[in-house]
């Protein structure tokens, strides 16, 4: 890719970051190395220097923690966005609006270059994730929490923000406010809100903040070892027969996961994997799959991330 357009905006961001962190006499500057000094620009400043990103691994996550679904739903829930030190961003793709849903969920993956995944730090660490002051609880029930996850390679910042999206407008009940009233945010909680929401659809569509040649066509998130949570199955009753699929990978119901909950873990790789996803694709989200033995019951997958080994990650979030 080329990055002759990269110069101007990474100094952008090098000053903004720098800004943020080291907060001077007001009207002050930072000084770069052989600029002119004035009386406006100290020379006793160090450089700014840009978020030093991990050489591998995660960078940034975004999920949802919480909020009133199944066990199962909660071990198996994805990201909604991940951003790798080798540059692929991956986030939940189009969802067919049918039920059941399909058994294996939508994920997008694109690539950005090296240098546009610092910039992606440095905005989401300008947007707050690097801050601790409150922001607010809008009075709805059972809605999850938003966790910012960002890795520089000195720090990891966490920030979780609830119910995010759901704020309404301050003032009386109306048409536009049908849950009431959102006048317990203070405007600057409001404004914290919004520049956070504001980056989870900027990282969702990297190409909306990121130089047109630094970002790569959107394609299928093929992942290299699926999970699956495991529950017994059960009839749903309601009216459907959902036919009976083999299960291709490896024996059910597979490990404890949680065991007060009834929920175990199975992993595939390699050949199982391919054959889990080949099967997934005439599955829904209450198909029987059907072991060995002939037993029946309800997995639920989840591809693995890049940074993710096995069923202990899928508990840990």
């Amino acid at each position: 890719m080329s990055r002759t357009t990269w110069p101007a905006l990474v100094l952008t961001v090098l000053l903004l970051t720098t800004a943020c962190a080291q907060r001077g006499p007001a009207g002050a500057a930072p000084t770069t190395p052989g600029a002119p000094t004035s009386p406006e620009t100290p020379t006793t400043s160090s450089a700014p220097s840009a978020p030093a990103v991990p050489a591998e691994g995660l960078v940034i996550e975004v999920a949802h923690t919480g909020g009133f679904v199944t066990p199962e739903m909660l071990a198996s829930r994805l990201p909604l966005v991940s951003v790798h030190a080798d540059g692929r961003v991956i986030t939940q793709g189009p969802q067919i609006a049918i039920y059941p849903p399909p058994a294996l969920p939508s994920l997008q993956v694109q690539h950005v270059d090296e240098d546009a995944v610092a910039v992606l730090v440095g905005r989401a660490l300008r947007a707050g994730v690097d801050e601790s002051a409150d922001l607010g609880s809008p009075p709805v029930a059972d809605l999850p929490s938003t966790r910012f996850t960002v890795r520089t390679r000195d720090e990891t910042y966490v920030r979780e923000v609830y119910a995010l999206g759901a704020e309404t407008p301050p003032g009386p009940p109306g048409e536009d406010r049908p849950g009431g009233t959102d006048d317990t945010l203070t405007p600057e909680q409001r404004a914290a809100r919004a520049e956070l929401q504001a980056l989870v659809q900027e990282l969702s569509d990297p190409a909306s903040v990121l130089p047109e040649d630094a970002v790569g066509a959107q394609e299928a998130y093929v992942p290299e070892a699926v999970a699956g949570v495991v529950t017994e199955w059960r009839d749903p009753q309601n009216g459907a027969e959902p036919q009976p699929v083999p299960w291709p990978g490896p024996p059910l119901p597979g490990e404890p996961l949680e065991p007060r909950l009834g929920l175990s873990c199975v992993l595939a790789t390699g050949e199982q994997a391919r054959a889990v996803l080949d099967a997934a694709r005439t599955a829904d989200t209450l198909t029987p799959w059907v072991s060995e033995d002939g037993e029946r019951w309800s997995v639920a997958l989840r591809p693995l991330l890049p940074h993710e080994e096995g069923c202990t990650d899928l508990v840990q979030r």
